[in-house]
């Protein structure tokens, strides 16, 4: 008879999953900026980004607010390893006329509350942290700020919705600081939910999940920022409080609720709101009972159909009498006795009837519960891309920890409704009180850690005063690398290239083109066609260089590189052309002419023997002799930053500055003949290689290197020189990001203060992990990963550090490229002698190319340290190649005009 009755109470699987599917729409809802405002569930940001990580320490006071008592708490962390902690607490009762009074007299409620709690325990002259929670839905924009959006659970205090709590405890607080000498600094608001989750994640770092099924019910959870629209910033986690209890306020669960829900809804004292809480939660269910137990009655079905005065009276079933019924072990003597004091006289069978609609509403309770549970745990799940998941809910409330069934229906079905994840329930012991406390222990460590943190970055945070500075040393630098009598000293070498002019169209033919400058080395057959179908055909094979033959003999290194162009010819058909070549070498060279360069010092981790101060020409030339096997006309020696330009001279003729940004960092240009004085004559333009690398060599930028940029230089292959490049090249960030990311972590900000082998690894930081951390679009889930492959365990926090660190650090390379380019370019405006110039830059590198922030942090430096400049980025497609062979042809072009 009474299944039949509460027909609609009883909730297939089917039904909970169509419930689990509601509430996560609702929860993508509240998450969204435009569908906030009108989603039921809230999905309030909580500001609380980090759980306990065991390493709080320090004494901290709490106060919690919200139940049927206030409390205050004293919470002493311990740092011994074994996270262990201590918590006093004492309950004060929280009087009607306080809860249903105006703002001023609760909150000053509170603060008389704290004050005796503070002499009691003789703590009256300490400066101590104290974290608030507030039991009630706030709309918070910061950690130590909330809104109340509305009172829930009986509470009706005038003038304190839509004002900050927090401020209102503050000045309450303050007037005390003076009469009493009372100093506490408020650091943290904190919702019962979230502090339940804390306590549990104090226990079980595994916890992300907090629920509360008691006098109200809610649930919160760690949700990734790039989901949270309300609040600014992508990266990391914030704990979702979802005030789950509106779910349904949009008519959403109509088709579930039932008459009585609908008569309990008008008798409360906020008809139609919260109407899944008022389906769920302790403060309703015994409601909920009396009403059924009445119409039954009415209808005869119970009781002879005599309804006492007790059973007319709302309020008189409460969730205790709910719960001692179905204590079956105790047969039907707890329901006989409860139902004999409200004055009704029950035979066996009314007993029994009524222990089952008990039964019924509970464990409807708990399966809806459950059922938006589930889809909490979905979204964790499918937020981690994991197809199976482990993890901790933590719990807190009467309902959960007095029922003598609803804990075990509720784990029950939620491991049946999401199968593929292993949930384990951790009951909060000190309730929110200790939670709020560990909110405040966690924004305590944070703001220290943030503190050392921002230390360590500072130096990489440079002003535009300190750019504009390197841009005008850098002029300075330039100028004496033209200047006779100061080239010899100078740190910038400004390496004429006898390359005096830039394609005009008129280049045809086919040419070799040879390309050294990393661990690859190309080979390359190039046709260029003139006229109206101008084009460039270009059939390339990449060969290897092994680390031996790099830091071998010059002989090994060029009988290998003749060995590769046999190979080549071979694979093309073309061995018996005598070809004009150009050489990409993309190493400092001092030339004498077009076709001779002279090795100043190997960089880029090359270390071949008896090569410096050698022609690398005549090197070529001779390995190609003794192989005895072809021919070929050397026509050019190009550097790479060269070669860059004039593949972009070809599309632009604009274009007369070459920059590389990539393994290396170098920039060329096309110079005014009259300006360089280590070339005779005064006509014309020649291109002037700066090798820039070198800038700073003479001490000149030593007022912005850091620990760390000494660090690397110092472990280098080649100490004290190339500084520039090692704070501006891709061959270098990533090791200047080990040394700080090992700092951190010897001061306990990262790793959890343990230095992995793989960290020690000089190099295992490669510049490609930069860009793909820095990458807007990944996920930190991502992130930990790329640092799980370079053998780094991360936490969510670490790795929004590591991702930081990167970024300071790639910035100031961008920036310091940028003010070293706008050096350049005022320069070419000066030698123009107009206001305004005009230009283009080709640029090449696997930096400016992948790099998700770095073309665009340079081209805003140039811009702004050199205003009268338009300059316009074109990138290069294979100047080393593709330009080399433009060289070559230019140079053929300009010889035969001359022999002509």
């Amino acid at each position: 008879q009474v299944d039949r009755y509460l027909y609609h109470m009883r909730l297939s699987d089917d039904v909970l999953l169509d419930v689990m599917a509601r509430f996560q729409a609702e929860m993508v809802k509240g998450l969204g900026r435009d569908t906030n405002p009108t989603a039921t569930v809230k999905m309030l940001p909580s500001f609380v980004r980090s759980l306990p990580d065991g390493s709080e320490k320090g004494d901290f006071l709490a106060v919690d607010l919200g139940g049927s008592q206030f409390r205050a708490h004293q919470v002493k962390v311990f740092d011994d390893g074994k996270q262990s902690s201590q918590l006093e607490s004492k309950f004060y009762p929280t009087p009607k006329e306080v809860i249903q009074g105006n703002g001023a007299e609760l909150f000053d409620y509170v603060a008389d509350c704290l004050k005796d709690f503070m002499e009691t325990k003789n703590l009256k002259h300490k400066k101590l942290p104290l974290g608030f929670t507030f039991s009630f839905p706030c709309k918070q924009t910061k950690l130590e700020e909330g809104f109340l959006l509305a009172w829930t659970k009986h509470f009706k205090v005038r003038g304190v919705q839509d004002t900050d709590v927090v401020s209102s405890l503050r000045k309450a607080l303050q007037k005390h600081k003076a009469s009493f000498d009372i100093d506490v600094e408020v650091l943290a608001l904190v919702n019962d939910t979230v502090g339940t989750m804390m306590t549990c994640g104090y226990d079980d770092p595994r916890c992300e999940v907090g629920l509360i099924i008691g006098t109200g019910t809610n649930a919160c959870y760690m949700e990734e920022m790039r989901h949270i629209d309300l609040v600014e910033g992508d990266e990391g986690r914030m704990c979702i409080n979802t005030e789950w209890g509106a779910f349904g306020d949009d008519g959403a669960l109509d088709d579930l609720r039932t008459e009585f829900d609908r008569e309990l809804d008008l008798g409360s004292l906020n008809p139609g709101k919260q109407l899944f809480e008022k389906m769920i939660s302790s403060l309703y269910l015994g409601e909920l009972v009396r009403l059924i137990l009445l119409k039954m009655t009415k209808e005869g079905l119970l009781f002879n159909g005599k309804a006492s005065t007790a059973l007319l009276t709302k309020g008189k079933i409460e969730m205790k009498h709910v719960s001692a019924m179905e204590k079956y072990k105790e047969g039907l003597s707890n329901t006989k006795e409860i139902l004999t004091e409200l004055n009704l006289f029950p035979s066996e069978e009314d007993c029994i009837a009524v222990q089952h609609v008990c039964t019924i509403v509970s464990f409807r309770s708990a399966n809806l519960c459950a059922a938006a549970l589930a889809a909490i745990l979905t979204r964790l799940r499918e937020n981690k891309k994991l197809l199976r998941m482990r993890t901790t809910v933590g719990i807190d409330g009467g309902l959960y920890k007095t029922h003598p069934q609803y804990a075990k229906r509720l784990h029950k079905v939620v491991r049946r409704l999401v199968p593929n994840c292993d949930v384990r329930f951790l009951l909060s012991v000190s309730g929110s009180g200790k939670g709020a406390a560990m909110v405040t222990a966690v924004a305590h460590r944070l703001a220290a850690q943030r503190k050392r943190i921002d230390a360590a970055l500072a130096p990489f945070l440079l002003s535009l005063e300190t750019f504009r500075e390197v841009k005008n040393k850098m002029r300075t630098e330039l100028e004496y690398g033209l200047k006779r009598e100061t080239q010899a000293s100078a740190t910038v070498k400004m390496l004429p290239t006898y390359v005096c002019g830039t394609p005009d169209g008129t280049e045809k033919g086919k040419f070799l083109a040879l390309d050294l400058g990393g661990t690859n080395f190309r080979v390359l057959l190039v046709k260029i066609r003139s006229g109206r179908r101008r084009s460039v055909q270009m059939y390339n094979k990449i060969f290897a260089i092994p680390l031996e033959i790099m830091q071998g003999t010059g002989e090994e290194l060029f009988d290998h590189i003749v060995q590769c162009i046999a190979d080549f010819l071979e694979y093309m058909g073309i061995k018996g052309a005598r070809l004009p070549l150009g050489f990409t070498f993309s190493f400092p060279c001092r030339q004498a002419s077009i076709d001779k360069g002279t090795l100043v010092g190997w960089t880029k981790g090359f270390k071949a023997t008896d090569c410096e101060g050698e022609d690398v020409v005549d090197m070529l030339r001779e390995a190609i002799r003794r192989r005895n096997e072809f021919d070929l006309d050397i026509v050019a020696v190009v550097n790479d930053t060269v070669g860059t330009m004039m593949t972009c001279g070809y599309e632009d003729p604009n274009c007369e500055i070459g920059l590389i940004a990539g393994t290396g960092s170098n920039v060329c240009y096309m110079e005014d003949m009259k300006n360089i004085e280590i070339v005779e004559g005064n006509e014309g333009k020649m291109c002037i290689n700066t090798e820039w690398g070198g800038f700073g060599d003479n001490g000149c930028i030593d007022d912005i290197r850091t620990k760390y940029d000494k660090e690397v230089d110092e472990g280098s292959l080649n100490p004290g020189k190339q500084r520039y490049e090692k704070m501006t090249s891709g061959m270098y960030l990533g090791e200047i990001v080990r040394q700080i990311l090992i700092d951190l972590t010897k001061q306990g900000l990262l790793f959890r203060g343990q230095i992995s082998e793989s960290l020690r690894k000089r190099g295992i930081f490669e510049t490609k992990f930069l860009s793909q951390i820095e990458s807007d679009r990944l996920a930190l889930l991502q992130v930990r990963r790329i640092l799980q492959q370079l053998g780094l365990d991360s936490t969510c926090e670490d790795s929004i550090i590591v991702k930081e660190v990167c970024g300071a650090v790639s910035k100031r390379a961008a920036q310091l490229c940028g003010a070293g380019l706008a050096a350049i370019v005022e320069k070419k405006r000066e030698n123009q002698g107009v206001e305004h110039l005009r230009i283009t830059v080709g640029v090449d590198g696997t930096l400016y190319k992948l790099h998700p922030h770095f073309s665009r942090v340079l081209r805003e430096t140039v811009k702004e340290l050199a205003p009268q400049c338009d300059v316009t980025f074109m990138l290069s497609e294979d100047g080393s190649g593709k330009g080399a062979a433009l060289i070559t042809a230019v140079a053929k072009r300009l010889h035969n005009v001359g022999q002509k």
